[in-house]
């Protein structure tokens, strides 16, 4: 990749903050936001993940903003796959619960938690299997790359935790004891769907840029 600007295509703060964390510094290349790129909010952004995989998902958005800011541009799609509901949540992660489009931030998290934990009802934990899916598409004028990363973990019958996202209170590593609500910073970004899914991403850059 030339050097310049590569835009993160994520209208969430707490991805952008992860990703940013996980790809670190890249000589010759700045990591910006939607935000600070100046990419305008549009009703239309809704309707560009419809897909079934997380890689026709990921390759959507960031064909999108890169079509809009000409910018090579990375997107991920990301998600829960619970064995026990046959993939479920899985692309539809962010919109699980009833109603869920009209809730935001910290209450649509709440809302898909609490719907995941009633249907999986009173299930054994050893049969609450589960994978956080995490895959990333470059799209870099007319080459395209993927990055997929996948975390095991169960599902736990309470949150636990403080920070994270999403459905991280509820996912517990069994490695070491611990939800990724429970894990701090680094640690997280070591284990995580996308910390493994942008490291191989930072690495296609390092080798790109060399």
């Amino acid at each position: 990749m030339s050097p310049g600007s590569l835009l993160l295509a994520t209208r969430s703060p707490d991805k952008v903050r992860e990703i940013r964390r996980i790809l670190g510094p890249l000589a010759g290349l700045r990591l910006v936001d939607l935000d600070a790129a100046g990419v305008e909010v549009l009703r239309e952004e809704d309707d560009v993940e419809v897909y079934d995989t997380f890689e026709e998902n990921a390759r959507a958005k960031a064909l999108y903003f890169h079509r809009r800011t000409g910018f090579p541009t990375v997107a991920d799609d990301s998600g829960l796959v619970v064995d026990a509901l046959e993939g479920a949540p899985g692309v539809r992660s962010k919109r699980f619960a009833p109603d869920s489009d009209v809730l935001s931030g910290l209450e649509r998290d709440r809302a898909n938690n609490e719907h995941l934990l009633s249907l999986l009802g009173d299930l054994e934990l050893s049969r609450r299997t589960a994978r956080y899916v995490c895959v990333a598409s470059l799209i870099d004028g007319g080459e395209e790359s993927f990055f997929r990363g996948e975390a095991e973990g169960l599902i736990l019958g309470l949150p636990r935790g403080r920070g994270g996202f999403g459905y991280d209170p509820l996912f517990y590593d069994r490695g070491l004891g611990l939800t990724f609500a429970e894990i701090e910073g680094e640690e997280k970004n070591r284990r995580s769907h996308r910390g493994k899914a942008f490291r191989k991403l930072r690495h296609h850059l390092l080798e790109e840029g060399e």
